[in-house]
């Protein structure tokens, strides 16, 4: 389906067509994403097992320290990529897409290499409240690189325009089988903690090459001429918006990083180590579910701006409802499959030691069910260039997740954080419905109006 298509089919083939089109992406992101979560999954038993509860919880908040620097600071930069990319005169036009790629690009550049140094300073002080000594900042020198080389909008951008979903779904799944090689061989070896975290880095190093490649490929692919030697000059007043947009997208994000990566540490400050282990693995495996909903999102987010820029709204209304609609069922599917496991799975997985990970697993789901059913409100809210929108909605939420896990952490532990995050998602997913309805009137009534 060329981009003239989308732009004049119908509007009963546009929402079926659209779906039913992209069911092919969709299977394509979800294999990709099952085998590469199972493998990473694989990579969290092994270390858990090797390492031991105590061990292990120093990994996981090491790693964590480097995952709140890099999402505080990047500027998700594929969300206004797309959005700029779909415009027609701006995609019609391989140098105009040159330089708003290029821009992406110093955007990323620019922020992992901040990141990085963020982590390595900030990360000094922070050690010592969360459970760990200033003498262990040698393990967040050994992170380092792999915040530094993280380099993510424009490739993601690249592949999703292109349509390039099985290259997306599946790219992941190599550095995830190096990261597992390596973890094995260390704990056949009998390595230390430093070792286990050298081989994150190295996977997550090679991961970024990887992806750089695919997304010069698809690039090509696009017609779009060679980022690298588009010209920098005036390219914040070739595209006006772009940087409030930008903006606003980072800052929706990095309030998503407080709730999301935060926890890790406040559980580590408030019940030690150990207990940010069992918490890390619970939210490693409920990742799996929440991956669903940004794989999906990732195959329509496209579509919707394109179908919002040419007024097609009761298209994208459709697409929202039916993707909520699945989204929720396999949440809901999810969460039975890990109740029926029960805490002997859990046991049988990490072995003895880790019983308290199935009830923080379980809680985790819910919020993660609740995040899914209302991702869709939020990706058609940006494609609806309402950044702003969202990005109140995650301040309001944001406040709400951090009053109830500062209550509850202290006071029942590592499962306060889940209590937190149910009540994050629950105001969000109300929030962002409500934000949706009251802009998708606005938005036909105004074009009404302008007929």
């Amino acid at each position: 389906m060329t981009l003239d298509d989308l732009a004049t089919a119908a509007p009963l083939r546009g929402n079926r067509g659209v779906i039913m089109s992209r069911l092919g992406s969709i299977a394509h992101l979800m294999t990709g994403s099952f085998a590469v979560a199972a493998v990473m999954a694989l990579s969290t038993v092994v270390a858990a097992r090797a390492l031991g509860p105590e061990a292990y919880g120093i990994l996981a908040i090491v790693l964590t320290i480097g995952r709140i620097c890099e999402r505080l600071i990047r500027f998700e930069s594929w969300q206004p990529l797309i959005r700029f990319g779909t415009q027609r005169d701006i995609e019609e036009n391989p140098e105009a897409m040159a330089q708003l790629f290029l821009l992406g690009l110093i955007l990323d550049i620019c922020c992992a290499l901040l990141a990085a140094a963020v982590m390595l300073v900030g990360g000094f002080f922070v050690l010592p409240l969360v459970g760990l000594e200033q003498t262990d900042f040698y393990l967040l020198a050994i992170f380092a690189p792999a915040i530094a080389l993280n380099i993510s909008g424009v490739p993601t951008a690249a592949l999703r325009l292109a349509n390039q979903f099985r290259a997306l779904a599946y790219f992941q799944l190599f550095s995830a089988v190096l990261r597992l090689m390596m973890a094995g061989a260390a704990w056949a070896l009998g390595a230390p903690l430093e070792i286990f975290l050298a081989a994150w880095t190295i996977a997550q190093v090679f991961n970024t090459g990887v992806f750089a490649v695919l997304a010069a490929r698809a690039l090509k692919t696009l017609g779009v001429a060679n980022p690298l030697q588009a010209g920098t000059k005036g390219l914040l007043l070739r595209f006006p918006g772009f940087m409030g947009f930008a903006w606003s997208t980072n800052a929706s994000s990095a309030l998503r990083t407080l709730t999301h990566e935060m926890d890790t540490l406040l559980v580590g400050a408030f019940a030690g180590p150990a207990a940010a282990g069992f918490y890390h693995i619970a939210k490693r495996f409920a990742k799996v579910a929440q991956q669903v909903a940004a794989h999906v999102q990732a195959v329509i987010y496209p579509d919707l701006s394109r179908m919002w820029a040419r007024d097609r709204f009761q298209d994208v209304r459709s697409v929202k409802a039916k993707v909520q609609f699945a989204l929720g069922a396999i949440g809901l599917s999810i969460i039975m499959v890990v109740a029926f496991l029960g805490p002997k799975g859990v046991e049988w997985l990490f072995g003895s030691g880790f019983e308290l990970v199935y009830p923080l697993l379980l809680s985790q789901l819910v919020a993660v069910l609740l995040i899914m059913i209302g991702a869709p409100a939020r990706s058609t809210l940006l494609a609806m260039n309402h950044p702003q929108l969202v990005l109140k909605i995650a301040v309001v939420a944001t406040g709400a997740f951090f009053a109830t896990a500062l209550v509850l952490i202290p006071d029942v532990g590592a499962i306060g954080a889940n209590y937190a995050h149910i009540a994050f998602a629950a105001i969000t997913v109300v929030c962002l419905e409500l934000a949706f309805r009251l802009s998708y009137r606005c938005g036909t009534m105004g074009e009404a109006g302008s007929a």
